[in-house]
């Protein structure tokens, strides 16, 4: 499955170029542009989400602690790739060298599998608070909740480290030039002098037994939690149980089809669907999840709404006297 050994050490090159998106030279700034608006909402949003939740004692339950490693993965998904992308579209400045590209290449598999794994969690925290509403703080215990992100850490390095370890282990002694706009697994195999489709199998093989598996549990879990709502006898207790899942079904929906749509293009579609688009589903994949899904939780949860705003005021006041103080004296 691995391949044979290759002496990679004399043929991989010092730079890869990354092209951008193909077709699409002629509206890199205004792609510049974009992405420096969403990075900073991404950033920005998630910065708050995480200091909010950390800060404030009351948002201490399982759905605040897994809200902020969300938000952390999202920065780290999000900082993985767009700097460079920023960069290539401003300025044109597209090399990144040989163990920078496959460093970008890891953390964008690990942070995307940490990803659909907190999904997961979200969603069995959800099934424990509708359905077994009594028992949720006696089954999401502190050491519960520990251990369940461990366990998804865990499972996104051990899959995810062959598939970087076997692309950076073929042999480049061709092209350098890859047609995308970060150091997609697939573009950058597709340059190696070696066969590439263990490294393809393994990719479609991983990522469905993650993404396969996390999606089943996902739908079974509100699956029970759909029986349980319609089950009750108030339509007030109804629409408010529906709405405590509203903002997850959101995120949810936000990273499985854009991540879905770019898998199956670049497997099935490759012949049909122009480079350009299959480079932008795979772009948008890695930058709308993590912008969205702050304001997506700070516009539908409540308390996170309320505590952001009454530390956006304290911070603007508190300056604002401070600067008065200091004006007085």
């Amino acid at each position: 499955m691995l391949g044979p050994p290759y002496n990679h050490t004399m043929k991989n090159p010092a730079t890869f170029f990354l092209v951008g998106i193909p077709g699409l030279q002629s509206s890199h700034l205004w792609l510049a542009i974009s992405l420096s608006v969403m990075y900073t909402t991404a950033l920005l949003g998630n910065t708050i989400v995480v200091t909010v939740i950390c800060t404030d004692f009351t948002l201490q339950e399982p759905m605040y602690r897994l809200l902020c490693v969300l938000a952390a993965v999202d920065i780290v998904m999000a900082s993985s790739v767009v700097p460079k992308m920023m960069t290539i579209f401003s300025s044109g400045d597209n090399s990144i060298s040989f163990s920078a590209c496959f460093t970008q290449m890891y953390f964008v598999h690990v942070a995307t599998a940490v990803e659909t794994g907190l999904l997961l969690a979200m969603a069995f925290d959800r099934y424990v608070a509708i359905c077994k509403p009594l028992c949720y703080k006696r089954i999401l215990t502190p050491q519960v909740m520990l251990g369940m992100s461990v366990a998804i850490i865990t499972r996104a390095v051990i899959l995810m480290t062959p598939l970087s370890w076997m692309v950076s282990h073929l042999p480049f002694c061709g092209s350098t030039v890859v047609l995308h706009s970060y150091c997609e697994h697939i573009a950058v195999a597709k340059l190696a002098c070696a066969d590439p489709m263990p490294s393809f199998l393994y990719s479609l093989i991983g990522s469905s037994i993650i993404v396969g598996s996390d999606v089943v549990f996902i739908a079974v879990s509100y699956n029970l939690i759909l029986r349980a709502v319609f089950g009750l006898s108030s339509k007030n207790a109804q629409l408010k149980a529906l709405s405590t899942c509203g903002s997850h079904v959101g995120v949810m929906a936000l990273y499985y089809l854009p991540g879905m749509a770019s898998i199956y293009v670049a497997w099935l579609g490759k012949d049909i669907v122009p480079l350009y688009t299959q480079v932008l589903l795979a772009d948008l994949y890695l930058v709308i999840p993590p912008t969205l899904n702050p304001i997506i939780y700070g516009l539908r949860i409540k308390q996170i709404r309320e505590r952001t705003w009454s530390m956006l005021l304290y911070c603007l006041f508190d300056h604002s006297n401070m600067g008065s103080w200091h004006k007085v004296y």
